[in-house]
């Protein structure tokens, strides 16, 4: 019986790097284990791993009779397939908790901080063992990535003071350059097909027993999506019908103005303007400040279909 480590399905750079990073650790502790990936790494993701010597994990969309050590969620929607049959070691994230149960006791690591890796960080911590260079370089990364440059709400004090630890042991000292050539890799959408783009970065949940999805699209300059934004919303509009959801939301993130346009497709849309005071215009709005799927959209939407 393997040990694994893997994020959720739609894999972002936290999700990833936390697996790769976690992994080590847990062979550093004399725990052999794996990292692997539930699917395809986004550009941005792959800039980072191959800025500091990294491979992409292997993909594995199950790990039936294997054990596994969950990173970056706790929801069954984001889990693999045959969870049932899979022995869950432990959990570390970042986000609300989820509905992810087990037969027997498991390592939990879940705290409110801006990315998966700040924690993970804590846990090389606790068992005090050296973070690599290398390993350092993907972690610091993924919690600027995660927390957008330190400019998103979910940013705490101590995934800034982590970046600052990882810098100095990766040897990158202006985070803040490598953080904005890392967004503008990810604002690359020319040439991509409009449904890469909408699965970028997605996520399903279960909202009071509706079916939601929630996509984001962080760029340094939302005029890229000009073009495109109709493509985008009829692409939207496909997948709430091929998945049979409730909703499908797609936050058009632009770093720089520190807002999201969000599109909407809905059995019923007057719940999403219920959740954020908004009027839909075409089926848009503007949400000034919005720069987190975790904190300023999830909270808002799940109850406003109690």
């Amino acid at each position: 019986m393997a040990l694994y480590t893997c994020g959720h399905i739609i894999p972002d750079s936290d999700s990833i790097c936390s697996a790769i990073a976690l992994s080590h650790l847990l062979n550093e502790i004399g725990r052999p284990a794996i990292p692997a990936r539930q699917g395809e790494a986004n550009p941005e993701t792959k800039f980072i791993l191959e800025k500091f010597g990294f491979e992409l994990p292997e993909i594995k969309t199950s790990f039936a009779g294997h054990e596994l050590f969950i990173t970056d969620y706790s929801d069954i929607a984001q889990a693999p397939q045959e969870l049932d049959k899979t022995t869950i070691v432990g959990i570390v994230d970042h986000h609300k908790l989820g509905d992810i149960t087990t037969s027997a006791p498991l390592e939990c690591w879940i705290r409110p901080v801006g990315c998966t890796n700040t924690i993970v960080k804590e846990m090389y911590d606790y068992h005090k063992v050296e973070i690599p260079k290398n390993i350092a370089g993907i972690m610091m990364c993924a919690i600027l990535s995660d927390t957008v440059v330190f400019k998103s709400p979910t940013c705490t004090p101590i995934d800034i003071q982590v970046v600052r630890e990882l810098s100095k042991i990766c040897g990158i000292e202006d985070f803040g350059a490598l953080g904005m050539e890392m967004f503008k890799v990810k604002s690359q959408v020319e040439g991509t097909p409009v449904r890469e783009l909408v699965m970028r970065d997605y996520k399903n949940f279960d909202m009071h027993g509706n079916k939601v999805g929630v996509g984001q699209l962080e760029v340094v300059d939302g005029s890229v999506f000009d073009s495109i934004k109709d493509e985008l919303m009829a692409d939207i509009k496909k997948v709430k019908e091929e998945q049979n959801l409730h909703t499908v939301a797609l936050l058009l993130t632009d770093i720089m103005k520190e807002g999201s346009e969000v599109l909407v497709t809905s059995e019923d849309t007057s719940i999403f303007e219920k959740a954020f005071n908004c009027k839909l215009v075409d089926n848009k709005v503007w949400l000034d400040g919005c720069l987190s799927r975790k904190k300023q959209i999830i909270p808002f939407l799940e109850p406003a279909f109690a």
